[in-house]
């Protein structure tokens, strides 16, 4: 299972988030996010756990403790999305958006 976990502290490591999460059984992996040009710490990161069970026991153990200072929030992560995030509505002129050319004479 894919465990969320925000709101760490920016001095918490992947190795910190890896301990803490070995405590309730076998962690595949466990990542905090960088910030790709300052490689400081975006304050969460993500675990993955191969035994459900496991998982769920972590999460309800971990989520709203306290770790290196800071109340960390832990839950099952949602499966990423498809296609870019976010944006505007661009729209090209004449497709039923906004500001097609208009003759004024």
């Amino acid at each position: 299972m894919n465990i969320f976990v925000a709101k760490l502290n920016f001095k918490t490591t992947s190795e910190d988030l890896l301990a803490l999460f070995e405590q309730f059984g076998t962690v595949s992996s466990a990542k905090v996010i960088v910030d790709k040009l300052t490689n400081r710490s975006k304050g969460y990161g993500f675990v993955e756990m191969p035994d459900d069970n496991e998982a769920y026991t972590a999460i309800n153990d971990l989520n709203e403790s306290e770790v290196d200072g800071s109340t960390i929030v832990v839950k099952k992560a949602r499966p990423k999305t498809e296609g870019p995030q976010g944006g505007g509505g661009f729209q090209r002129r004449g497709e039923g958006g906004g500001g097609g050319y208009r003759n004024r004479y």
